[in-house]
């Protein structure tokens, strides 16, 4: 395990118009949490930003965003709006290496679920109540009672 690099991964708590949430259930073919209840996102690469115009002589901003705009999209063919902060965790893989997990609350904007299922086999738009009859990763529920504060 290195002292200096970790994966960062953006995770999105997304809202649609009727107040409910985004719930997905991994793959069992997932290294980590395989089967249990998430919400979309994905870890940041180098390619997400790399060839895109930078903002400045030196930096591209918001990668954040576009990154959980690019996979919730790819994901679940969704399109999102009104990306916050929620919060941020630290996950140690079974393999040893870290993460950085940086969660993001979003509106849903347009689009229908059409999930990509090598990631997520099932998906279900629920209450902060009924998100705890589901099998959910231990972090998930906390983040979406927080923006559910909001």
């Amino acid at each position: 395990m290195s002292n200096k690099t970790h994966q960062i991964a953006i995770t999105g708590i997304i809202r649609n118009s009727s107040g409910k949430y985004l719930i997905c259930k991994r793959s069992p073919k997932e290294k980590a949490f395989p089967n249990k209840w998430c919400v979309p996102g994905g870890k940041i690469e180098t390619s997400d930003f790399i060839n895109t115009p930078k903002d400045t002589n030196d930096h591209w901003f918001d990668i954040f965003e576009k990154v959980l705009q690019k996979e919730v999209l790819e994901e679940t063919a969704l399109t999102i709006k009104n990306i916050g902060y929620i919060s941020n965790l630290a996950f140690i893989h079974p393999n040893g290496n870290s993460s950085m997990i940086v969660s993001l609350h979003a509106d849903h904007d347009s689009g229908e679920i059409e999930l990509q299922q090598e990631e997520l086999t099932d998906h279900a738009w629920v209450t902060l109540e009924e998100a705890k009859d589901f099998d959910l990763i231990e972090n998930i529920w906390e983040q979406i009672e927080k923006f559910d504060k909001k």
